[in-house]
């Protein structure tokens, strides 16, 4: 009867076990570490990126951590999505020639680069409202036949400008050049924003 009985227990001890191993962290390459004062306390904050090499996609996560007055440093916020996986569609998948390229924090603003085959795109973020909200989003780019398309989009004054140059030998200047106001309330934060995903940002 007790051999019964220590069965069923043996058996929620080992799943427990397992549920407690595989919540382990496979982020485990450090990528990047940056220093800088993110809340205005002159204590240097850090941002961390790291990868997880085991997963077919090889995803990406960023931390933000501020530095407390003891030394020690408190995490602020998590993101999986704001850096694209450096194999969207897999180790074996179709290769695009994009990638992540760093974080650098300036005048207290975060911001995360990204390089594409032709051109570049940033996010910018600040602490504001209990969250890192996102402030700006710019991005340059070319088709490879003689246009530049540039756009840059400050939300915090939800000003989105859109422009189209031409450049080379047949260079006749800015094609088009559009002016909007696109106001987006509450701000997005960081843990949110995915690239690829939205057409604003």
């Amino acid at each position: 009867m007790k051999k019964l009985i220590l069965l069923p227990l043996l058996l929620i001890c080992v799943n427990t076990f397992s549920q407690t191993k595989s919540k382990k962290d496979t982020f485990t390459l450090l990528v990047t570490k940056v220093l800088g004062d993110l809340n205005k306390d002159n204590l240097e904050d850090k941002v961390v990126v790291t990868q997880d090499t085991i997963n077919e996609n090889a995803p990406y996560k960023l931390q933000i951590f501020f530095a407390q007055p003891n030394g020690q440093f408190k995490l602020i916020a998590t993101s999986t999505k704001i850096i694209a996986p450096q194999y969207p569609n897999g180790r074996d998948g179709y290769r695009t020639g994009d990638g992540f390229l760093d974080v650098t924090i300036i005048k207290g603003i975060v911001s995360v680069n990204f390089g594409l085959l032709r051109g570049h795109f940033e996010h910018k973020f600040r602490f504001q409202n209990g969250n890192f909200e996102l402030i700006g989003f710019s991005s340059v780019s070319s088709d490879g036949q003689g246009k530049m398309y540039t756009t840059d989009f400050n939300l915090s004054t939800g000003i989105r400008i859109e422009k189209i140059e031409n450049y080379g030998e047949d260079d006749d200047g800015v094609s088009s050049n559009i002016k909007k106001k696109i106001l987006l309330r509450p701000l997005p934060k960081i843990q949110d924003v995915e690239p690829y995903e939205n057409e604003l940002y």
